[in-house]
């Protein structure tokens, strides 16, 4: 049985709680123009989380330079990527793909995220629908969740049948084999959240009049049927966690974290020049 792989960050930065130390390097980034400005927006005065997100910013910034580089090679070559973002409602995968995709050309991507099937999709074979937003050569889609609705969401919600939950579970890795059989690169993300994060998230955008909008039926769910989730992702990883297509697990408690996390690991699979 192979493990997901756990994808890290680069190091924390270390502050000693009893005498926060300052470095010359440290200090120059606090008196630059986005460090004093960062500062000024804090509610309270704390340097490390100035530095941090400052050394976010650039090393983000150094790897969606090297992610349009990635496009152009794929462009050139017709190649075809699809990656896919899992995990639990409000755990960050929207806010990573719009990171991915800032600054790649829109001609030559995109992203999906499916409503609920129509009567007919659901009276049709279940990946049909996902097929139609394949990449075509020479582009790059990214899925905002995937087919692995059917191996959590679904059946956690009873959006599904067993017979259906089971079909699937028989057929996804055939239907991955034939993925990356075509020729297309396949990449799979899970980004994991504890608990308490989910429901510090889930309070955070419940009090924002600009982002409620976002909670649904299902993810009112989310922490009561915690367990239960937990147990289908745990099946999921099971079943479909092969060498050819691993699950890559994001820890995504620290969003800055795993948006590097996530653009080092799609960098380092892809061989462009």
């Amino acid at each position: 049985m192979n493990q997901p792989e756990q994808v890290s960050s680069e190091k924390d930065l270390t502050v000693s709680k009893k005498a926060p130390v300052i470095s010359k390097k440290d200090l120059e980034l606090i008196n630059s123009k986005k460090g004093i400005k960062y500062m000024l927006f804090e509610e309270e005065l704390d340097h490390k989380k100035v530095i941090d997100k400052i050394n976010y910013e650039k090393r983000v910034r150094e790897l969606q330079i090297e992610l349009i580089k990635l496009q152009a090679w794929v462009v050139k070559r017709n190649k075809r990527v699809m990656i896919i973002f899992e995990g639990r409602d409000f755990a960050g995968k929207g806010g990573a793909i719009k990171k991915f995709a800032e600054h790649l050309n829109p001609r030559n991507m995109h992203s999906v995220a499916l409503p609920k099937p129509t009567p007919i999709q659901n009276r049709q074979w279940y990946f049909k629908r996902y097929i139609e937003e394949f990449p075509l050569p020479g582009e790059i889609v990214f899925f905002d969740r995937s087919w692995y609705n059917r191996a959590m969401v679904e059946p956690v919600n009873k959006f599904c049948s067993k017979n259906k939950y089971n079909k699937f579970m028989n057929e996804v890795n055939q239907f991955e084999e034939m993925i990356m059989n075509d020729g297309i690169e396949l990449i799979k993300f899970y980004f994991s959240i504890t608990k308490s994060e989910l429901e510090f998230r889930l309070k955070k955008v419940k009090s924002d009049p600009l982002k409620n909008w976002k909670i649904s039926a299902v993810d009112k769910n989310a922490i009561d049927k915690w367990d239960e989730y937990t147990s289908y992702k745990e099946k999921m990883m099971e079943v479909t966690n092969r060498n050819n297509s691993p699950w890559i697990i994001i820890d995504a408690n620290d969003m800055q974290k795993a948006h590097i996390s996530a653009m080092e690991h799609v960098l380092s699979q892809i061989i462009y020049k």
